[in-house]
């Protein structure tokens, strides 16, 4: 028996959420529907310009953690904040979600607590403007043997990539996990993350054990089609995953293909969708499910956490899941 079932590394991020229309996001130069990096200053900026602002512990994989805490996996976090009020509220955050936040905050230092800014369209589309701040400091120093080599499941983000030290630290986690029987996989954040780190993404494809990833971010990391994308992704990787906004989710391992349809709704915020997705998938994977019943915990975990504003569940997963006849 290994101490986690699943731990995540990735950035650890505040979310601060509020309603935004087109107008302001046009004002204020954001782009919609996409995660872009800002300056310090530039954060600032768009900070004060939120009106009822909530704040809430984000990141993408730390958001997928909070799922799998709902459907009481055993997890822990591998992520960086500073010592001040918004780092401690982060920690103190993931504690209460049942996560083990590993790494204590950091005192003394320049850069503050990671924090996204998050506009909420009336169509449910979130617009991130993350200013990542400590976390870009993240690195294979943070990551403890007794943490990453004691989990069934490594779960990385994308993400970390923008930053050297970040991907030594992921690509220390993983092999710490692997080497001691666990399973490491990754998603692929955002097509411009992928743009800009194809080359290390397609070998990775190669090295972990499962990939996620929605049908724009398979496409540009193989700068073709979706389907020839998913038929090489295939080959590369152990299992592929692909989401597809509100289409069927594709799952491939070998010759081993299921395709799960989605229940269309209409978003009241599309924040962490992906991330819940991954909750429900890797929950699927880790307690022996196959391909076609992971896949649709994942759908249903991704529809929960769209029905409400935040990116974390707000209602018991396991009872979802039992209502649809998949526990």
């Amino acid at each position: 028996m290994k101490k986690y079932q699943v731990v995540g590394i990735g950035n650890a991020i505040v979310d601060v959420i509020t309603q935004a229309d087109e107008s302001f996001l046009e004002m204020m130069g954001i782009e919609k529907g996409i995660m872009q990096l800002v300056e310090r200053e530039r954060g600032e900026i768009l900070y004060a310009a939120m009106k009822d602002r909530v704040q809430a512990p984000g990141g993408s994989v730390a958001n997928t953690l909070a799922g799998l805490g709902n459907l009481g996996l055993k997890t822990a976090f591998i992520g960086r904040v500073h010592d001040d009020t918004l780092g401690r509220f982060y920690a103190q955050g993931m504690a209460e979600d049942g996560t083990d936040f590993v790494n204590p905050p950091v005192p003394g230092g320049e850069l503050p607590t990671s924090r996204s800014m998050i506009f909420v369209s009336k169509d449910g589309e979130r617009s991130m403007n993350t200013y990542l701040g400590i976390s870009s400091e993240l690195g294979p120093q943070d990551v403890s043997d007794a943490v990453a080599g004691d989990t069934d499941y490594l779960f990385l983000e994308g993400y970390l990539y923008d930053k050297p030290k970040g991907k030594e630290a992921f690509e220390r986690a993983a092999k710490l996990c692997q080497k001691t029987g666990g399973r490491a996989g990754i998603a692929l954040s955002d097509p411009f993350c992928v743009d800009r780190h194809r080359d290390d993404f397609r070998r990775l494809v190669k090295d972990l054990d499962y990939v996620i990833g929605n049908e724009h971010e398979w496409s540009s990391l193989y700068q073709t089609d979706l389907e020839a994308a998913l038929a090489q992704a295939v080959q590369d990787a152990g299992l592929v995953v692909c989401t597809r906004s509100g289409d069927e989710v594709i799952l491939a391992r070998g010759s081993d293909r299921a395709v799960v349809p989605v229940r269309r709704v209409v978003p009241v915020d599309a924040t962490g969708a992906g991330d819940q997705f991954a909750a429900g998938f890797i929950y699927g994977m880790a307690t022996g499910q196959g391909l076609e019943q992971a896949g649709r915990m994942g759908c249903v975990a991704a529809a929960e956490v769209i029905s409400h504003y935040g990116a974390r569940p707000e209602t018991d997963l396991k009872a979802l899941f039992r209502a649809q006849g998949l526990l």
